[in-house]
């Protein structure tokens, strides 16, 4: 009897040592995963998302098709111009944020690229430099790869969306509101009520307005403003240092003696329940039992 208990009690310690024993590795192996990783959360929002006056940045380039698909142009195609826009988001951090700001200024201007939006907050030591820098098609690549060697990069993406149906639809507005606006000219020269002289002259003030506004959007189609986009953010922070063995093993260790001891306390509640529930059980068939006799 003895020893069926110790046995039973040795096997009950062993499932409970290999309980804490599995907490214990998943826990440090979560730190290789969490801490490392979740150290650069504090400073990557996502800034140019929240700045929609910027303006746009397009370029264009030219592309054979014939009728059979997509060929050279020897093959009997013929030539359209594509327009897009391709934009690069690059955040990066530095302990050496003078040095690495001047780096970028610098590298812009060996690129012949053009700062269109700069902010530049925060107090020594937690300083934060956007930059939204518009860089010719053909050196939009190299660019991209100086900048990504400019401090610690956290993040990158790239962007590349089609624009050539919006910028049809711009031609094809413009040309019927000319047509609009000719025609409105035209009944000018006719006679008729001042109420509607005043009214067509309304009309036509309303339609060189859309004009120009259009002529706004498509002067950024031109292939004299012809760019890509570069968003770039640097943040200034301390080198992350990667987390010591030692520290790592604190860590786990006292998450799991945390939660093993919630682990336990739970399984002796529930113990102590199920055994109360079948002590009461057992109480209620006994006094089934009694009354049936009774009742006899």
């Amino acid at each position: 009897m003895k020893n069926n208990f110790r046995q039973r009690f040795r096997k009950l310690c062993m499932c409970f040592a290999i309980v804490f024993v599995v907490m214990f590795v998943i826990r440090l192996a979560y730190t290789y995963s969490s801490l490392d990783s979740g150290a650069n959360g504090g400073y990557m929002g996502d800034f140019f998302g929240s700045i929609d006056h910027l303006r746009k940045n397009y370029a264009s380039e030219k592309t054979g098709w014939s009728k059979q698909g997509k060929e050279t142009l020897e093959q009997g195609g013929f030539e359209y111009s594509q327009k897009y826009e391709k934009t690069a988001t690059v955040k990066s951090k530095t302990s050496q944020f003078d040095a690495d700001a001047k780096k970028v200024q610098s590298s812009t201007k060996d690129f012949t690229g053009v700062v269109q939006y700069e902010q530049n907050t925060g107090k020594k030591g937690s300083r934060e430099l956007h930059l939204m820098i518009g860089i010719a098609p053909e050196k939009f690549d190299s660019f991209y790869n100086v900048v990504q060697g400019i401090g610690i990069i956290k993040s990158t993406e790239i962007t590349k969306t089609d624009k050539t149906n919006d910028y049809r639809k711009l031609n094809a507005k413009k040309a019927s509101l000319d047509k609009t606006l000719t025609s409105l000219n035209e009944l000018k020269s006719r006679s008729g009520a001042i109420a509607d002289y005043i009214a067509l002259h309304d009309k036509i003030l309303e339609i060189e307005t859309q004009l120009q506004e259009l002529g706004v959007e498509l002067g950024d189609f031109n292939s004299d403003n012809e760019f890509c986009t570069i968003k770039f953010s640097l943040y200034e922070g301390a080198t992350e240092r990667k987390m010591a063995f030692a520290k790592r093993l604190r860590i786990a260790f006292e998450w799991t003696v945390k939660y093993y001891a919630v682990v336990v306390f739970s399984v002796l509640m529930l113990s102590i329940a199920s055994f109360i529930f079948i002590f009461i059980v057992d109480k209620l068939k006994i006094m089934t039992a009694i009354t049936e006799k009774v009742n006899e």
